[in-house]
This record gives structure tokens, C-alpha cells and sequence, in this order.
């Protein structure tokens, strides 16, 4: 296994990500915010149990046409209130939407559930974890795994929390110059964690130990299931967040269909994943640019390939560099 993650620049996207980490607590926040000034969003809903906060601004009929950050945060709905912070460091910095009098920061911000599985129920983060991660951000992302909302989450639950394993945060980037994509992902899925060859990574275990394959089972159907698990109402207690990034000034309507079209690498690497007890969601960001400049089939096509690829590589790693329940670094429970 690698000994550390591999850093990721974003500083040709003009983005910067911070963490904020409750280790004890077991939970944290990740705020992606523009280095110099706000990006253009969209997102793409494939879960339905999600947990968000302005997330209609980043309709492509909206108003507001940019966003200042997003914050991605653990804690349940508890954990929107950390956006506040992120809104008290934009402000300062007559950072957000002019409306005369002042500004008002835009920051979509989505929840994964991480109440006690790997910390305390009363722990959430807050709005000054937030403000921190915002100061601390930079355009170098280094930490991987156990860090930020990625410090309390699980997956593979399928047996419940004692057949589990960690989740994280994960960082990757694809392509080079205008064609490059980058991708976040926080992960604290149901399903499993597949490496690119379909093998499972991180997952539900049995008691032996061994992966049980969660897909496998839930597909054998009710009998087989039965045999592991009431699955029949599984808590809802899961969330993938991810992110894709692009340097090319696309407008919403084509970020919303990068978002989309990411999708595909959460289907391929997180199995099964959009379940009625997943709230995962797809972020699409570019620059702020004040026209968005058409681009080919050909460009178009290669984008929400690379940006799925990028997204699967960052589910990744946002496993192997986990730290379990035990301390020990990587694929631990």
C-alpha cells in the first residue's frame, strides 16, 4: 500500500480545500472554496436521503449564477449549521452575492450521517470548525482518508456496524492543462468499495472477516439475504459526497451534465450505491468565467469521462488511507 496519498493541485482549478477534524468526537467538515473569488456549480441528486442546504441555487434556472464554496459536513442535518461559518469568513471578506448593503455568501452545503458509529451522538461540526477549515484551506490537498467529513464515516453496512469498515476522504486528478478534471469524495456508504478491477476494497464483512459482497447478496434476493441481515429497513445512515472539478468555463446546464455524468464512476466503484438510504450526491464545478465558451462533442465526451474517472480514483483513496476503530492506517475496521 501506498505509504501517503498522493498531493493534488488545484490551483489551475482556482480552488482550495480545508479540513476541519473532531478525531475523538468522530466528525468533521471539508470546505472547497474559490481561491481568489466564487465558481460557477450544479449538482446531480442520486440518493434519497439526502441532507442539504442551498442546494436549488445550483439549478441552472436560478438566480444566483456562482457560489462562493461548498461545504461538504458531517453531523446530519445538525451539521448545516457549519455552514454559518463558512458564510462569517466569505463576509469578511466582502466575499459573496452584492445585494447593495452587503454581500451575501452563497455556500451549498450536503450531510453524510456520522452520528456515533465512530465517535459520539453529540458531536457535530460547528460553525467555528467550519471558519477554520476556511482559513486553513489551500490549493494543495494533502490529507487524505481519516480527515475533515471524511474523519467518522463507514461503510459497507449491510451487517451493521459491526461487520463495517472506515470510509474517508478521497483526492485524485486526471488529464493535464484545459482537459484535466479533479474529483473529492467523501465516503460513508451502505454499499461497498470496489478497486478498478471490481474487487472489493472496503465492504461489509462476515464474521470471518471475509467481504460478503453486499450487491451479490441484495441481488440473490430476500431469501439470501435473510441469511445475513434484516435488510428489510436498514438506517438511514448513508451518504457518498463528491465533487468534480473542470477548468474549462462551462455553464450550468453543461456543469449539471458533468455532474451527471460522474455518476458513473460512484456506480462503478460503490456497490450499490444511490439507494433509497443513500443521500449521495454529485457536485459539478468550473470557473466563474463571463462567458462560457461552447465546446465540442469531442470535448464534451472526453470531459465526463475523465471526471469519471477521476471520481472513481478518489473513492478510492478515500478508503485505502482510512484509519480504523484499531489505529492501524489503511483498509482497517
Amino acid at each position: 500500500m501506498t505509504a501517503a496519498p498522493p498531493p493534488v493541485d488545484l490551483a489551475a482549478f482556482g480552488l482550495a480545500v480545508g479540513h476541519a477534524s473532531d478525531v475523538v468526537g468522530g466528525t468533521g467538515c471539508t470546505v472547497v472554496r474559490g481561491i481568489d473569488g466564487p465558481f460557477r456549480a450544479a449538482a446531480a441528486v442520486v440518493g434519497r436521503a439526502t441532507g442539504s442546504r442551498e442546494l436549488a441555487v445550483l439549478a441552472p434556472e436560478h438566480l444566483v449564477e456562482r457560489v462562493d464554496a461548498l461545504l461538504l459536513t458531517g453531523g446530519s442535518a445538525y451539521g448545516l449549521d457549519a455552514a454559518a461559518g463558512v458564510m462569517r469568513w466569505m463576509e469578511e471578506r466582502g466575499r459573496g452575492f452584492d445585494v447593495g448593503a452587503g454581500v451575501v455568501p452563497i455556500v451549498p452545503a450536503a450531510v453524510v450521517f456520522d452520528l456515533a458509529p465512530c465517535g459520539r451522538f453529540d458531536a457535530r461540526p460547528t460553525p467555528a470548525m467550519a471558519y477554520d477549515a476556511c482559513e486553513r484551506a489551500a490549493s494543495l490537498v494533502t490529507e487524505q482518508g481519516s480527515v475533515g467529513a471524511g474523519t467518522g464515516t463507514t461503510v459497507g453496512k449491510l451487517l451493521g456496524a459491526g461487520g463495517a469498515m472506515k470510509g474517508g476522504f478521497g483526492a485524485a486528478l486526471l488529464g493535464a492543462g484545459d482537459d484535466a478534471c479533479a474529483a473529492l469524495a467523501v465516503v460513508n456508504a451502505f454499499g461497498d468499495v470496489r478497486d478498478a478491477a471490481g474487487a472489493v476494497l472496503a465492504g461489509a464483512r462476515g464474521p470471518d472477516g471475509a467481504f460478503v459482497d453486499a450487491a451479490r447478496v441484495l441481488a440473490a434476493g430476500a431469501s439470501a439475504s435473510a441469511r445475513f441481515a434484516d435488510v428489510s429497513a436498514p438506517p438511514m445512515t448513508n451518504t457518498t459526497l463528491c465533487v468534480v472539478a473542470t477548468r474549462r468555463a462551462l455553464d450550468r446546464v453543461a456543469l449539471q451534465q458533468l455532474a451527471r455524468a460522474a455518476v458513473a464512476g460512484l456506480q462503478r466503484r460503490v456497490t450499490p450505491c444511490g439507494t433509497t438510504f443513500d443521500g449521495d450526491i454529485v457536485f459539478a464545478i468550473g470557473p466563474a468565467a463571463a462567458e462560457a465558451a461552447p465546446a465540442t462533442a469531442a470535448e464534451v465526451l472526453g470531459l465526463e469521462t475523465r471526471a469519471a474517472a477521476a471520481l472513481e480514483l478518489a473513492l478510492e483513496l478515500a478508503v485505502r488511507f482510512a484509519v480504523g476503530r484499531d489505529g492501524i492506517p489503511g483498509l482497517a475496521g
